[in-house]
């Protein structure tokens, strides 16, 4: 059915999870992360603001965008910390500017936008290698848990950059999809929801976890911080996503990390041949 030449769409409920991925695909290539991650919200926002049906969006926002940069002993980072002008990444900036253009046109037309704040999600299905060449061997290596689960299980040594001492909040895939459910049946519209596991995790410890998992013989090696990340040490508070969504994480670092490792095992033969395509780009071994 048509109605001004678009599309007339009949939704209950959106979720907006698609980005360009991660910060240094970002450092590499400004302009296709605009392209991807700002602009789309954009369009999609105005886009959905036409649908009378709608009862939420819900949208990805990125806990690093607001989490305070230290290396000093971290304190539970909440909906409403500061936001800062000077950021370490183009996708870090788009993920708030994201945020920015929901909110207006929640004041402005009404749309019934919520904000979900990933922390570092991890588990099945996050494939090494997977889309297309974007400049860095992040192509590759994605996300640091996959990564560190793909070499740990090829007896390689799993690097630690700043020596393992930063700290993330490591939330399993489903509870981050339980978690983005709430969102939509329970979420206030133009309210901030963090979706973590509320617990620090430093790198060092992730990596005691993966080699362990995987029965890795070979010792991590350790590597100096990356020039353009401040971002330290970082964890989420989950107090409000608690009382007001009813939303807790279940799955602890430990048992995620196996399921995760069982998944990797079945499906080696995919993410290799994902891996690759991309062999000839790469300066390093895959």
């Amino acid at each position: 059915m048509l109605c001004s030449g678009r599309c007339l769409l009949i939704l209950d409920y959106a979720f907006h999870l698609a980005c360009y991925h991660g910060n240094q695909s970002s450092i590499a290539n400004p302009m296709e992360d605009h392209a991807n991650n700002t602009l789309t919200s954009l369009k999609l926002f105005d886009r959905l603001s036409e649908v009378k049906s709608l009862r939420k969006i819900v949208y990805a926002a990125a806990g690093c965008a607001v989490a305070e940069k230290t290396y000093d002993d971290a304190v539970a980072t909440k909906e409403d910390a500061p936001v800062s002008l000077f950021h370490d990444s183009p996708y870090s900036i788009s993920k708030l500017v994201g945020e920015m253009y929901g909110n207006y046109y929640h004041r402005a037309h009404g749309l019934p936008f919520v904000k979900a704040r990933f922390q570092n999600v991890y588990g099945p299905r996050e494939i090494l290698g997977a889309g297309r060449w974007r400049g860095t061997s992040h192509t590759v290596w994605r996300n640091v848990t996959p990564t560190f689960v793909w070499k740990a299980l090829n007896q390689m040594a799993l690097p630690l950059e700043n020596e393992g001492l930063s700290s993330r909040d490591f939330i399993f895939v489903e509870d981050m999809a339980r978690g983005l459910m709430c969102c939509a049946l329970a979420g206030v519209p133009s309210e901030t929801y963090n979706l973590a596991s509320g617990m620090e995790t430093t790198i060092a410890d992730l990596a005691a976890v993966i080699n362990q998992a995987t029965a890795n013989p070979t010792s991590p090696q350790l590597f100096p911080a990356r020039d353009w990340d401040r971002s330290g040490k970082r964890f989420g508070s989950t107090q409000k996503a608690k009382s007001d969504l009813g939303f807790s994480a279940e799955i602890e670092i430990t048992e995620g990390i196996n399921v995760l490792v069982d998944w990797t095992k079945k499906n080696r033969e995919l993410i290799k041949t994902c891996m690759k395509r991309h062999a000839p780009f790469m300066v390093e071994e895959i």
